[in-house]
């Protein structure tokens, strides 16, 4: 068997958010998988730009990173460790999918990856006791930063967004 495979699953609310799951050779040791074949990826990235760097963050439970994004970074986000409530969200104000989101199961066991893609807002809470979330950002130029970003409230109620927990631990950024 090989372990460089995916399989691919459409959102069932944005066309454009796609997630893989990375096939595994799993035995008494443990499991190795690959996350990451650039000839495999690159077309979903519609052909203009690649992945440029990596991420990774290490969370404790209950904490809750709100919805941020930009017009032109791609993530490919999963948790390499832990378990992890994800959310997607429509910042396009054009599209007919505005403001929805979609949430995903994002684990270390499970080995979902979610593929953000520019200007939808990505969120995530922590429900182990820890978790290591992971990014692979593919954009053009140079990066984007958290002063050229664009944050939505993690609890607008506009949004409605069914987060696991109800007290979360948030920095300054996501609580305004």
């Amino acid at each position: 068997m090989s372990f460089n495979q995916f399989t691919v699953e459409q959102s069932a609310v944005f066309p454009e958010v796609v997630s893989f799951t990375p096939s595994a050779f799993i035995d008494f040791r443990g499991a190795v998988y690959t996350t990451y074949l650039k000839d495999f990826f690159t077309p979903y990235l519609n052909g203009t730009c690649e992945f440029k760097h990596d991420k990774f963050i290490f969370n404790k439970k209950n904490v809750l990173r709100g919805f941020h994004g930009d017009t032109k970074t791609w993530k490919l986000v999963s948790a390499a460790y832990g378990e992890i409530y994800q959310v997607v969200l429509d910042n396009r104000p054009e599209s007919k999918t505005y403001r929805q989101w979609e949430a995903f199961s994002l684990s270390g066991k499970n080995r979902k990856m979610v593929l953000v893609p520019p200007r939808f807002g990505n969120a995530f809470c922590i429900t182990s006791e820890e978790a290591v979330y992971h990014y692979k950002l593919a954009y053009e130029g140079e990066y984007v930063d958290a002063h050229e970003q664009f944050t939505i409230k993690w609890n607008d109620p506009a949004l409605n967004v069914h987060w696991p927990i109800s007290n979360p631990v948030l920095q300054k950024r996501d609580k305004e």
